[in-house]
């Protein structure tokens, strides 16, 4: 109750995702760094929490800027959905551009903020600012070279800001090794944040990481984040505890028979279904129909499409009698394509779960998964962490191949369910089959049933019926026929035997060589003791074939494990040596700050024996 009472007051900065992360937005009332490359995205980040501010929490804001001006500014901001027009003009954010000329500059006499800090004091009682934008201000301090004088004045306006009250975001440019140019920003400020653009195999891939936040706890990771025409998001990693919501409903396929082979009710909703087979066994027309069964009963599905695009999915399901079409006029079905190769992995997954949240789906398909490359398991994980949380019931279809299998791929183990389609060759033609390898709370058939697609959709074809021991007939009881026994050198065929055992005068049997053998030439231990052989073999056989699943599903089992193991032990490798890293800059900037203090210490006491002589 007390860590309730003291838990730090937090402003939302209505990013979707970051405040996710951060367990509530900025500090309140204190001053956040954000700092990046060129190009990482540091001012639209600023932008954004103004905006949003002003539109969604009634907070106004004031943005000063030292690189654009005010039409820059209104028009970079457009391409996010924001007019600043109209916000200025409604009194809900106010913008200032300080013009900074380096050619202009000339160091003389002692330098102050005291100027700057008038500027910004005006527009934040002219606006009633609540939060406070410092677009570089280090453009102010690019012309002076005492260091010692900057870091004061560096201070003093991270002083100021919080002495206003307001909620404040200084962004910096990252340089020489150091989150900023000065080394000292990170330092004096209560929230860092840093943005980086980075280059993969020709692929960019944004990221964000909160480096600090005092009084609080918050995510420590890399978190990717995209910048587009529906704004500033970042994606939150798969969360540190298994509390999803379950819902005790079932959700049918849109194929009957596949319900009969679940119990007749479909699968959980929520849960996640992996849908694997190699090319041409009917991967996303089961897909397609899957998601026509959604809009039919009234929900919503959304479709990510990695190999077709919406209009030549949507016909190539015309042919099998699935109008997808119609649901994509009635606003059930939402298609979002794209090439695997426009982007990296977690671009890709950042982009799925904003357009889940956008369209608020009942039903998902991703079609197909491994296609996008790159780490496909933790992309996996995070993306049914995230389908769960939502109470999103998800189809993932899977391709493959003699070289990758979901249990190569690492993707089985993490799904609710797990449908095989396979392609077999019997009576010179193909025949595609089903199977359903796993199903968790659900009693499901262990039968691989026939399937076709024929102009109604996906049918799957009725069962074989297993093959049964006929028993003795009531009225004959010690009669029974003996359609073919292996005798050591003779044959007995379609022979009507009479009695417990082969006796009586009038049996006689065919030998190899054709002759008539009588009864006595053929023991009836012999063909008691070979019928016996010939009802075990099966049985033996059946027990064999177990034995040798179970264990190639224990190798399995053993292979999953010791590679998610050793993926677990690179990313514990990796953290440490990034702390390691994080450890050694600390040291080195505490030193440096060290020598700073000392030299300003050294330059005030020379200052002061100079004014004494003087």
């Amino acid at each position: 109750m007390n860590a309730q009472a003291h838990r730090l007051a937090r402003t939302p900065s209505g990013i979707v995702g970051f405040d996710e992360i951060t367990g509530g937005g900025l500090p309140t009332g204190r001053c956040s760094l954000v700092c990046g490359a060129a190009g990482a995205g540091k001012t639209l980040f600023g932008l954004t929490f103004l905006a949003e501010g002003a539109l969604r929490f009634g907070e106004p804001g004031v943005f000063i800027s030292f690189e654009e001006t005010e039409a820059e500014l209104a028009a970079n901001v457009a391409s996010l959905g924001y007019d600043l027009e109209q916000l200025r003009a409604a009194n809900q954010l106010a913008v200032d551009y300080v013009r900074v000329e380096r050619a202009e500059i000339a160091e003389t006499g002692d330098y102050d903020l005291d100027g700057l800090f008038l500027r910004i004091g005006h527009a934040i009682r002219t606006a009633g600012a609540r939060r406070v934008v410092l677009d570089t201000p280090e453009s102010l301090f690019s012309s002076f070279s005492n260091a010692a004088i900057l870091r004061a004045e560096l201070r003093r306006l991270f002083g100021w800001l919080k002495a206003q009250g307001v909620t404040s975001v200084i962004t910096a440019e990252s340089g020489g090794g150091e989150l900023t140019r000065h080394g000292l920003e990170e330092y004096v400020s209560d929230c860092v944040i840093l943005l980086d653009q980075r280059v993969l195999d020709q692929v960019a891939t944004r990221r964000l990481r909160v480096v600090k936040y005092r009084g609080a706890s918050h995510g420590g990771d890399e978190y990717p984040f995209l910048i587009d025409e529906t704004g500033v998001s970042v994606l939150a990693l798969a969360s540190p505890q298994l509390a999803h919501d379950v819902s005790t409903e079932r959700v049918r396929t849109g194929a009957p028979a596949l319900d009969d082979m679940l119990g007749g009710e479909g699968f959980w909703r929520g849960s996640s279904i992996l849908l694997s087979g190699e090319a041409g066994t009917g991967k996303t027309t089961f897909a397609a129909q899957f998601a026509a069964a959604a809009c039919a009963r009234g929900e919503k599905a959304v479709y990510f499409a990695f190999e077709e695009s919406p209009q030549q999915v949507a016909r190539n399901m015309r042919a099998v009698g699935i109008d997808l079409q119609r649901w994509i006029d009635a606003g059930l079905l939402h298609f979002v394509a794209s090439r695997p190769s426009s982007s990296g992995l977690e671009t890709h997954l950042a982009r799925m779960c904003r357009e889940v949240e956008r369209f608020a789906p009942d039903v998902a398909v991703v079609d197909p998964l491994f296609k996008l490359g790159g780490d496909v398991g933790g992309m996996l994980l995070r993306l049914i962490d995230y389908f769960k949380g939502r109470g999103v019931t998800a189809l993932l279809t899977f391709a493959e191949s003699t070289a990758e299998t979901p249990d190569h791929a690492g993707v089985s183990s993490l799904m609710d369910a797990w449908l095989q389609a396979r392609m077999t060759e019997a009576g010179g033609e193909r025949q595609r089959g089903l199977l359903i390898r796993k199903a968790r709370g659900i009693a499901h058939s262990h039968q691989i049933r026939r399937f076709e697609l024929t102009a109604q959709g996906v049918r799957l074809l009725p069962a074989a019926p297993a093959p049964r021991l006929a028993a003795p007939s009531a009225a004959s009881p010690a009669r029974s026929v003996v359609n073919s026994v292996a005798v050591p050198g003779v044959a007995v065929q379609g022979s009507a035997v009479q009695g417990s055992a082969v006796q009586g005068s009038a049996v006689q049997v065919s030998a190899v060589s054709g002759s008539a053998v009588p009864n006595s030439a053929v023991p009836s231990s012999a063909v008691s003791g070979a019928a016996k052989d010939a009802g075990r073999e099966p049985a033996a056989d059946a027990a064999e074939v177990e034995r040798r699943h179970a264990a190639e599903a224990r190798k399995r089992m053993i292979e999953i494990r010791r590679r998610e193991l050793g993926a677990r032990i690179a990313t514990l490798q990796s953290k440490l040596a990034q702390s390691e890293r994080e450890a050694d800059m600390l040291f080195a900037r505490q030193q440096g700050a060290e020598e700073a203090a000392a030299q300003f210490r050294r330059e005030a006491a020379e200052a002061g024996r100079h004014r004494g002589r003087t």
